[in-house]
């Protein structure tokens, strides 16, 4: 495979998984880190590259700084099941999506913490002062977590800080 062949497989796959960070990367298309950190840096008008959230991910060129942000934090399992929560359910109080996720409350709240800075989700208060969770632009979050699948390493990830809640529940 000539070193065109493999640029135009990192830029179609950059294009096809918008966000993906550079282990990702790496291990979907069978490359050594210093090959994809070549090519990449000869790709610097079709890849545009973000460090974001303590990943570097990498997007086409058409996605705007927001889209970066949202795809980045949708990666994580953790917080695309809190907006899946909400899609299907609509607002919910903060304890109950904890509890539908399957997380504690810590751990939601990390995530919301990425999620209301993008105002993908708001935090409204009722007169009591509970917390409702609400998606913000509910047909545009769901448009941006369609793009957005994420990749073993990131659910499992997820899935141990779960296991991990559970146990100090216990």
């Amino acid at each position: 495979m000539t070193d065109t062949d493999t640029r135009a497989r990192v830029a179609a796959h950059v294009a096809d998984n918008p966000g993906v960070y550079f282990s990702e990367l790496v291990r979907q298309l069978d490359l050594a880190p210093g090959q994809a950190q070549y090519h990449l840096r000869r790709l610097d008008d079709r890849v545009v590259a973000a460090d974001l959230y303590g990943r570097t991910h990498y997007y086409p060129p058409d996605c705007d700084a927001f889209e970066r942000r949202a795809l980045a934090v949708l990666r994580r399992e953790t917080a695309a099941d809190i907006v899946v929560f909400l899609l299907r359910n609509g607002p919910t109080p903060a304890a109950e999506t904890a509890e539908g996720v399957g997380v504690a409350r810590s751990t939601l709240e990390w995530h919301l913490d990425r999620l209301t800075d993008l105002d993908l989700v708001a935090k409204r208060r009722d007169e009591r002062g509970r917390v409702t969770l609400v998606l913000e632009a509910p047909e545009e979050t769901a448009e941006l977590l369609r793009t957005v699948e994420p990749s073993l390493p990131e659910k499992l990830v997820d899935r141990f800080t779960r296991l991990v809640d559970r146990l100090l529940a216990e």
